[in-house]
């Protein structure tokens, strides 16, 4: 049996990430530190019930036997959705799920709090709290790959806006010749796929193909940015292009918030300088002044493949994000000197 030093019952809180492809779940101590970890396929196809049912078993697997108290649980999840009423609008991945009040359905279950978020929200909240951006108090984080997700933590606390709908950077609206577009649908892993694709369908030779068997349905982002890894010259103008993009969003991100450290991670980044070089010198050469760039810190994420099981954990943690982020770190660090 766990106990505090008092004889207490020790308490937990509970982590779920909600993924299109996995759902993940973990108990976490009061010190974040993961004490059992569990993951199973979304397999979103077969619709909502079954789905909410596998988050059901998942967070069951990591309930407490005895001698742990769970004071809350943390979802994170697609957008777009209302942190406040813990209401899943209707993320693309998710079939079926429109307007879901998983908070509700899950609090009626376990009979505990229940925080939902915006997966990027949490995630920019774990790396403020336990990640890259510990210590900072103004932190931009951006997921660049099948989508361009962002969370946003001013003067330590997340951003989350009227209805909880706030910091969607990859939605930012930008004009592309005639045509209205998003830093999203220019920048992220299915643009540049569809880039590639086109370009080789009009005669320019890339090594592409032969990753894909001469299948070009077969082309992701993934590939693009593995090609350009090689060397292909096709797949890394793509990728620079999309690095100048990303650039240029994260020139419009400082110049709004003029934060400490800008966190940029996702299947993309994976590229490396590839993506990262042509993204700074868009923001060295665009920024209005040195001063927005000079000593702001730009990264990649310290947290990995957890990052949204983690952030679930702390949205828990601080009570759905509300809580001063140094607030939690003191309190993180008061019990690890202990």
């Amino acid at each position: 049996m766990r106990s505090d030093s008092e004889g207490a019952m020790a308490e937990v809180v509970i982590g779920v990430d909600l993924g299109g492809t996995r759902i993940r779940a973990a108990r976490l101590d009061a010190r974040l530190t993961v004490l059992e970890r569990v993951e199973t396929p979304t397999l979103a196809h077969e619709g909502l019930e079954p789905t909410i049912e596998r988050i059901k078993a998942l967070i069951r697997q990591v309930w407490p036997a005895a001698g742990e108290t769970v004071t809350g649980i943390g979802i994170s999840a697609p957008g777009p959705l209302n942190p406040k009423t813990g209401v899943v609008v209707a993320p693309p991945n998710l079939p079926g799920w429109h307007n879901i009040p998983l908070g509700d359905l899950l609090h009626e279950t376990f009979h505990v709090p229940v925080y939902v978020g915006n997966d990027a929200n949490v995630a920019a909240l774990a790396e403020a709290v336990l990640g890259a951006g510990r210590g900072y108090r103004h932190v931009i984080y951006l997921t660049v790959s099948t989508g361009i997700g962002s969370g946003i933590i001013i003067d330590g606390e997340m951003l989350l806006g009227r209805d909880g709908l706030a910091a969607e950077a990859g939605h930012m609206v930008m004009l592309v010749g005639d045509r209205v577009s998003t830093l999203e649908t220019e920048a992220a892993g299915p643009d540049m796929a569809a880039q590639a694709v086109a370009r080789i369908r009009a005669g320019e030779v890339s090594i592409i193909s032969e990753m894909v068997d001469g299948d070009l349905d077969n082309v992701t982002g993934g590939i693009v940015g593995h090609a350009a890894q090689e060397g292909d010259a096709l797949a890394r103008s793509i990728l620079a292009r999309s690095g100048r993009l990303v650039g240029l969003g994260i020139v419009n991100l400082l110049h709004l918030f003029n934060p400490d450290i800008v966190i940029v991670g996702g299947g993309v980044t994976h590229a490396g300088d590839l993506l990262f070089r042509p993204m700074r010198a868009a923001i060295e050469h665009y920024s209005i002044d040195e001063a927005y760039w000079r000593d702001t810190l730009i990264v990649t994420p310290a947290l990995g493949e957890d990052v949204s099981v983690m952030g679930a954990a702390v949205l828990a943690a601080t009570k759905g994000g509300v809580e001063d982020v140094a607030s939690v770190i003191a309190r993180l660090e008061a019990m690890t000197a202990r």
